[in-house]
């Protein structure tokens, strides 16, 4: 289920909710719905609102500060790689061949990691060039002075950090949504729409406001969902670090 069902779902509910308390108004008896009763209603609605906001403001900082993480990653990624590829360039002729090794791995990831075909976790998996064929090229390397010596240390270090960051993309796809949070926290607000529409004059504007509200409260559930997501969605991390670094890099 993806994230735009889940949201549309999550509005369906609460304007279901929104509509059920404007009927309950119309059929309870007037007791129940006496000043006191709104009174009453209202300061135990208060407490479940604030939990509610509370619980969607902690979701919402969480999901965007592991989004800002990842795309951090991204970034650090293609410096390390744009790196990379300057000391295999100052290592000598003897690099071609790993340096159309490193082109080929990236453009494989390019289209692997941003592929509208794939799934979340197929998608992010790295493949074994990144772990295997990379470091296994530039090991082969018998560097013949002291500054070959130097570079090769540092395209095998790079390599290693390259190599253990796509790892850690990979192992970050778990979403970080409990789905009985997610159940929990869209009953509360169930609840309190209900209370809205129970004591809401039942007249059009008053109810067109209550479904933008309803909106506005699944769009920021469609916003933890997608932002759980970094790499699919509408708002996902942009390749263009990774494809800058993929003109710097040679020979084509």
């Amino acid at each position: 289920m993806n994230d735009i069902t889940t949201a549309s779902i999550v509005f369906g509910i609460l304007a279901g909710s929104t509509l059920l308390g404007i009927r309950l108004r119309a059929i309870l008896p007037p007791p129940h719905l006496s000043a006191e009763a709104k009174d009453s209603i209202r300061v135990a609605m208060g407490s479940v609102a604030t939990m509610t906001a509370l619980v969607l403001g902690l979701l919402i900082a969480s999901t965007k500060g592991a989004y800002d993480t990842e795309r951090s990653e991204v970034t650090q990624m293609a410096a390390k790689v744009d790196y990379l590829d300057h000391a295999l360039t100052n290592y000598g002729s003897e690099t071609k061949e790993t340096r159309v090794l490193l082109r080929s791995t990236v453009e494989a990831a390019l289209a692997r990691i941003w592929s509208k075909e794939s799934s979340k976790h197929e998608h992010l998996e790295p493949s074994a060039a990144w772990a295997e064929a990379l470091p296994n090229s530039i090991q082969a390397l018998s560097p013949q002075n002291d500054a070959q010596r130097a570079f090769k240390f540092q395209a095998m270090q790079l390599t290693s950090e390259i190599g253990q960051m796509r790892w850690l993309l990979y192992q970050q796809t778990d979403s970080a949504i409990s789905l009985p949070l997610l159940v929990i926290v869209v009953s509360w607000l169930a609840i309190i729409f209900v209370s809205l529409g129970l004591f809401a004059p039942s007249n059009p504007t008053v109810v067109i406001a209550l479904m933008l509200a309803v909106f506005a409260v699944a769009g920021a559930i469609f916003l933890i969902l997608d932002l759980d997501g970094p790499f699919s969605g509408l708002i996902k991390i942009s390749s263009a670090p990774m494809r800058n670094t993929l003109q710097h890099l040679g020979p084509p």
